[in-house]
């Protein structure tokens, strides 16, 4: 799951412990939380578009089973989506639970570099990816984790 951290941060999350991942406004990434995400399910959280250090920052998992994105339905949102109701919303989220902090951001460059380890298809490092939620297979998420805890060089 990406978050820029401008504008909510693994800090963030340890903080609140807790947190609504609300305003996903794509389809196919809305679909992972509402069809594919389950509580318990281990979640990487990435900093994306960050000023210093873009990659993954730490480890979450979901909290909640997914259920209507509130902010839809609320004109003063940025997330405000007119065509939802209540009877048939069009936006679904899930609760973020903060698991740990990792020592140092592991930077997209580490990842890149480590492609072998973690498959061409790891969509972290694939072209083109913009989704701010999107699955990994246990076999990236452990290398993942694998690496977080290497120094960086």
């Amino acid at each position: 799951m990406k978050s820029e951290p401008d504008a909510f941060s693994i800090d963030d999350l340890e903080r609140v412990k807790v947190e609504p991942w609300n305003g996903v406004r794509n389809y196919q990434a809305r679909n992972y939380m509402r069809d594919d995400m389950k509580v318990g399910d281990p979640v990487l959280f990435y900093h994306s578009n960050a000023a210093k250090e873009t990659g993954v920052a730490g480890l979450a998992k979901v909290a909640s089973k997914p259920y209507a994105d509130p902010t839809q339905f609320d004109p003063e949102s940025d997330y405000y989506d007119p065509k939802a109701t209540p009877e048939e919303p069009r936006w679904f989220l899930v609760d973020v639970g903060f698991v740990e902090k990792f020592p140092q951001v592991l930077l997209l460059e580490k990842l890149k570099a480590n492609a072998p380890l973690l498959g061409e298809d790891f969509v972290l490092i694939r072209k083109g990816n913009r989704l701010s939620v999107a699955p990994v297979t246990a076999e990236q998420y452990k290398s993942v984790v694998k690496l977080s805890k290497t120094k960086r060089s």
